[in-house]
Order: structure tokens, then sequence, then C-alpha cells
């Protein structure tokens, strides 16, 4: 039997939208990017996935402006109303900003709304980097903000390297009625020896938190192809860490189009999945992110 799929992280944009779309190309985690400098609307990822199995759908937000968080929520709500898809929303929200509560309570306002997600993750090399310090999930300010999506029933979105999986424990430990989904499998961007150590460390202590699930995604994007090996290898260690009950996937489309298609990342998670029992297949590629993101 072929299970059904729920891709739980994918982007849909509109280039003008998207201010890191325009102009010239700057570095990227992810490289070269002069491919999708373009729109990506819903029709397209609808052919992307025509064949797939894919039965529901999850957009994650694309950086727009901080001041349109509320309008970039509005927008794919719209688009959702007009064909269906996709059928859950994670959208921004500046977790460090006074206003933080307000912008919430308008993006509520959407239906489709599941989660929000502030991105986190810093490294030491300058290219991964995305916040400002590693340690900004200490703050404060950051962590009150973030206690007020339980009065939304919302979801957090957590995306941080091994190297802030400690401090990620601890915010999920301090936060224990609020579902984190640690993205991208924890990005596991170092294939040595030491690196392989040390994301495994980390995600051990996250999984160590019931209240963390862990979405096997963007697996492409630290060696920029699709290597079914390499997804296999991340998505065994992963589930024996968090179990299958707390795994969801996700195609990160149209990112990993740089260097796939869409049919290839799904044969590669269902190879990846192959030998488990039908019930942990189902649960990590539908059963999941269906309760999770209320689908």
């Amino acid at each position: 039997m072929t299970e059904p799929i729920v891709d739980a992280h994918h982007h849909i944009w509109r280039c003008a939208d998207q201010p890191w779309l325009q102009g010239e190309s700057v570095p990227r985690i992810f490289g070269s990017y002069d491919a999708i400098k373009r729109d990506y609307p819903i029709e397209e990822y609808l052919q992307d996935i025509a064949g797939c199995g894919i039965v529901r759908s999850v957009y994650v937000q694309t950086n727009w402006a901080r001041e349109r968080a509320v309008e970039e929520v509005e927008w794919v709500q719209a688009v959702a109303d007009r064909t269906g898809w996709p059928h859950g929303i994670v959208g921004f929200v500046d977790l460090m900003a006074d206003n933080a509560a307000d912008v919430m309570t308008a993006q509520a306002r959407c239906p489709r709304l599941r989660g929000l997600r502030h991105q986190l993750h810093w490294h030491e090399k300058e290219l991964y980097r995305f916040a400002d310090r590693p340690d900004l999930m200490n703050e404060p300010a950051l962590r009150r903000n973030l206690a007020r999506l339980e009065e939304f029933g919302l979801l957090f979105e957590l995306q941080v390297f091994a190297g802030q999986m400690a401090d990620g424990a601890a915010l999920a430990r301090a936060l224990p009625r609020i579902s984190f989904v640690l993205e991208h499998a924890g990005m596991p961007e170092d294939r040595s020896a030491d690196g392989r150590r040390r994301w495994r460390d980390g995600m051990r202590r996250l999984a160590d938190e019931p209240n963390v699930h862990v979405k096997l995604s963007a697996l492409g994007t630290f060696i920029r192809r699709n290597d079914p090996a390499h997804i296999a290898e991340v998505v065994t260690e992963t589930l024996e860490l968090f179990g299958p009950a707390r795994c969801v996937w996700g195609s990160n489309f149209p990112i990993e189009k740089l260097w796939t298609d869409y049919g290839a990342i799904v044969a590669a998670v269902r190879a990846a999945l192959a030998d488990r029992p039908e019930a942990e297949r189902r649960a990590v590629l539908h059963d999941n992110a269906m309760r999770l993101y209320r689908l």
C-alpha cells in the first residue's frame, strides 16, 4: 500500500513581495538561487506534486518584509480560499518586537493559521547565519512573546543548528504547553565524525523534551543534491532519537527544486522508510502532520 503524504513544509511566493528575491543574488545557505528568483504560485506547486500522493500541505513563511507579517498570512489565506491549497499556514512573527502579540492577534483571524516561525539559527559560518546572535532564544522578551502562542493554539517552528540545541531544549522545557517543530532535522551541516556526534548529542537533548517534534525536510540544503543514501541516514538516526510518533516530512519546495524534482524527493523518503512497519510509515508521512497542524 502507498501511504498518502502530507507536505508539512513548502513555500509559494510572488517575487515582488520577497526582498531577498529582488535585485542581485547574494550568498545564501542553499547556494545560487537565480532559478527561483521568480513567482512560484500555488498552481506550479500543484503541478510539481502531481502523481506523488500529496493530500495536504503546510505553507511556511518566506521572509516578507517584517512589517508585512500580517499581510503575508492574509495573502496565503486568500490563495487557500481560492484554490483549497495550502491547508495550513505557518506565519512569521518577530518575537523580540513589542507588538508581537498584536501581530499574532491579527494573523489568527486567518482560519488556516497553525503556527509561527522566527528563524533563530546562528552559525560560526556567516553564510549559514540568520539570527544576530546564537542565544536569542534565552532573551526574556522572546520567551514572553513565545508563551503567547498558547493563547492562540499555535505551534512554533524552531530552526537552530547543533550548537544551539541545548538552548532549544531549555526553551521547550520552559514552555511545556507549546508544541515545537524542529526544522530540517536540525540542519546537520557538518557531516564529519565530530559534526555528526555534536548533531546527535543536540538532537538527543531536544528529543528528551516531549513537546518537541522534528521535520524531515530540506535534507539537500548542505549537499545541494538529492542523495537517497544521505536522506536515509538522517531519517534513520532521527527516527531512532525521536521515534516515529514525533516525526513529519516536508519537501521544502521550491528550494529543493534547485537540484531535483518533487518525485525524486518523495521516492527518496519512501525508500528511507521502506523497511518500517506500515503504521510507522503512515505516521511519519501523513498522520502526525494531520494531527500536529490540525489539517
